[in-house]
């Protein structure tokens, strides 16, 4: 009776295991590490020559976003003209960085958090804050069911959430920085470790992994501190039918954003964080790994984004490093004047649009 009983065991655990394949570069065969540890590295460390900066007044109120206090529990309420961009892909903004994409036929999620933080950080900070965040127009059962790929930008508590990948569940491929599949639950999940400027095709979709300046841990037993900078971190691009999306992550700027402008060319719809870059005591910190407003403007530039949708800020952001809910997106709209030619498509928690 035992024997049969470990044999169960066996097979139900044989049919939960993850089915990972590592996809490496031939541009860049192994990405780059930084000591005897195997610590990742950015590709440009060190200081960073940061565009031109606002330095005065840089969040005056605009008629364009209503609010009900000071900055906060806002919607942007200007008309906008539609880019005519001619693309499969529509665009729904969950809120922070979680994105549901669709590609034609095909559908994807980017760095779904459905609500708090992962464990533990959701504990300590709801006790601390008090806050439980709420999702934008989250996708539906069906809309999960029929999802091709879901992908993560790095592994920090924000981006990446254990509880949400259980619940949207293993039809999807999970396509992840390369090391990620050490940190998924054993689910049956079809995972691919991917190093920056590799790619992968479904149907007439390629999805290629990019960089991105910032960094990675998750602290969490066994691990502890020993897993910082052991897993990548990176950007996304989804190109289908010629033309393409790009997805940031969270990055602070640096040339990255020219090297992927070579090697992919323009890029016709720019999702780029503008928040997180604010802290009274780290600014300089924060600013390195996150782009301001300005940065994310410059990244668009480099990038020739024919439309840039901003994300970061939110009635449903955790306000990490900003003066408030809206900040970032006030001071976008006052800095967009240093960048005319910057075509820019603001996004409500929860909206969607078609290009």
């Amino acid at each position: 009776m035992r024997i049969i009983i470990l044999l169960l065991c066996v097979m139900l655990s044989a049919c939960s295991s993850n089915q990972v394949t590592v996809i490496n570069s031939k541009v860049l065969p192994a990405s780059p590490k930084t000591d005897d540890k195997q610590r990742y590295k950015n590709l440009f460390s060190g200081d960073q020559q940061y565009p031109k900066n606002c330095t005065d007044n840089c969040y005056p109120n605009t008629p364009a976003i209503k609010c009900r206090a000071k900055q906060e529990n806002c919607r942007f309420v200007a008309q906008q003209t539609m880019p005519q961009l001619d693309t499969p892909f529509s665009v729904r903004w969950l809120g922070h960085a979680s994105f549901y994409i669709k590609a034609g036929q095909q559908s994807f999620l980017f760095d779904p958090v459905k609500e708090q933080f992962d464990w533990p950080v959701n504990w300590a900070f709801k006790l601390t804050e008090g806050f439980n965040r709420q999702p934008g127009n989250w996708p539906s059962q069906a809309e999960i069911d029929a999802l091709d790929g879901v992908m993560y930008s790095h592994l920090h508590y924000d981006h990446f959430h254990k509880g949400d990948i259980n619940d949207i569940g293993n039809q999807a491929r999970y396509f992840v920085p390369m090391g990620t599949s050490e940190h998924f639950d054993n689910g049956g999940y079809q995972i691919f470790d991917m190093s920056w400027y590799s790619h992968y095709q479904i149907a007439d979709t390629k999805i290629h992994f990019v960089p991105a300046h910032h960094f990675n841990s998750r602290i969490e037993v066994p691990y502890l501190y020993e897993d910082h900078n052991k897993v990548l971190w990176g950007g996304w691009i989804i190109e289908q039918q010629g033309k393409k999306l790009f997805f940031a992550g969270d990055t602070g700027y640096s040339p990255h954003f020219k090297n992927i402008h070579k090697r992919y060319g323009d890029m016709d719809i720019c999702l780029i964080p503008i928040a997180s870059y604010h802290h009274e005591q780290y600014s300089k910190w924060y600013r390195y790994v996150h782009l301001t407003p300005e940065d994310s403007l410059q990244a668009a530039t480099e990038l020739n984004c024919k439309v840039m949708i901003p994300f970061g800020y939110g009635n449903n952001s955790w306000k990490m490093g900003d003066h408030s809910s809206h900040s970032a997106l006030f001071r976008l709209m006052h800095t967009k004047t240093m960048y005319p030619n910057v075509p820019l498509y603001i996004l409500n928690e929860g909206e969607q649009v078609k290009f």
